[in-house]
């Protein structure tokens, strides 16, 4: 590969990252709903209470705020994984380029 070609498939990658931004703003704000949702109801099943706990409340042991706090960031995150991967492929077969390359 030339040096010419190198520098026009650079900047088409930019450009093509610069494009998907707006895509990858919404499915992050979707993953986040979604996974907000999804751990409300994993929560509500698993400790009986519809609240999870955050750190500052003094009822709740260490233990049960961590783990609160786990379960959620985990669920955020593959949450997120899934709805960043779905937009990409979308993007993709709109426009022929990977977002990420």
């Amino acid at each position: 590969m030339s040096k010419r070609e190198a520098g026009t498939e650079k900047k088409g990658s930019k450009r093509s990252a610069l494009l998907y931004r707006p895509v990858g703003l919404m499915s992050g704000l979707m993953a986040g709903a979604i996974s907000g949702a999804v751990f409300k109801q994993i929560w509500k099943l698993a400790a009986n209470e519809e609240e999870a706990p955050s750190a500052l409340q003094s009822e709740y042991r260490m233990r049960e705020v961590v783990l609160a706090a786990a379960l959620q960031g985990a669920i955020f995150a593959a949450t997120k994984a899934a709805v960043d991967r779905a937009g990409a492929r979308g993007y993709t077969k709109l426009t022929g380029s990977w977002p990420g390359d």
